[in-house]
């Protein structure tokens, strides 16, 4: 296995060339068989996470958020970010520890976002921009480069305000964030102003809006890296209650033979 100063140095080389897509496992097999298809990191899905304890998103609390951390890094060779939520806590002191307990469980990146978890509300722009500040001083005092992501949740929650969240990017910049994230942002317009707003690496989440925009395409916008937040969990769900409710049993010849499984799983592994 690679040392997690090593797999740091990857992951933080990702983001200084072209455009890469970064998937969320939600365990240790799917983990593996991502690695075995080929993707050069992967970060964790806090809404597939949960669902995969049986609670829904934003429910699983830190200590089973890094549970899963260390179970996810020692399964792969490949750099782990992950989706730290809101740091777990609203001060930026708790930005702060959730940043080293997360590297001490073998993260090498992570995102902290500006949504409370309260009732769609979203921190003060100051105060959102002291909580990346404290994660940024946090991240810069480990051995290895930690690639920290400042989310801002602005489009998830109703407020579809571009220059808003572009404002807040670029405080999230100066306060220190290596990567800047507007899930919910869907159009080339919207993403192409926020790539020539900032100059760091920004991070799309993939599969939105009326007609998707390829990998290809969010390249040509400026972007640096491409998540699927929730969405390979979604898919399995969706194609585990369709087939549980098929009494035609008509899906099991579309499926993928357990031996190439337990290939990709045998090659992810390492």
């Amino acid at each position: 296995m690679k040392s997690q100063a090593q797999k740091a140095a990857d992951f933080a080389a990702l983001h200084e060339r072209g455009c890469f897509v970064i998937p969320n496992p939600w365990d240790r097999g799917t983990a593996r068989l991502l690695a075995g298809l080929g993707f050069r990191a992967l970060t964790t899905t806090s809404a597939g996470y949960a669902r995969a304890l049986g609670v829904s998103d934003y429910r699983a609390g830190r200590e089973h958020v890094l549970a899963h951390v260390r179970d996810l890094a020692s399964a792969t060779d490949l750099p782990l970010a992950a989706d730290l939520e809101n740091g777990f806590g609203h001060s930026p002191e708790d930005c702060a520890e959730t940043i080293r307990l997360g590297a001490e469980a073998g993260l090498v990146g992570g995102s902290i976002e500006d949504f409370t978890g309260d009732e769609q509300v979203i921190y003060d722009l100051a105060e959102a921009a002291d909580r990346i500040r404290a994660a940024a001083e946090a991240a810069k005092a480990l051995p290895f480069k930690f690639m920290l992501v400042a989310r801002c949740e602005n489009y998830l929650r109703g407020r579809p305000d571009l220059a808003d969240t572009l404002a807040r990017l670029q405080a999230y910049q100066d306060a220190g964030a290596d990567v800047l994230y507007a899930p919910g942002v869907s159009t080339a317009e919207e993403i192409r102003e926020i790539c020539r707003g900032v100059d760091r690496p920004v991070n799309v989440l993939g599969g939105l809006g009326v007609k998707p925009l390829s990998v290809c395409e969010l390249a040509e916008l400026g972007v640096r890296r491409v998540s699927l937040g929730s969405w390979l969990h979604s898919a399995a769900m969706t194609a585990f209650v369709n087939a549980a409710q098929d009494e035609s049993f008509g899906y099991v010849a579309d499926l993928v033979g357990g031996a190439q499984l337990d290939q990709w799983l045998v090659e992810g592994a390492g």
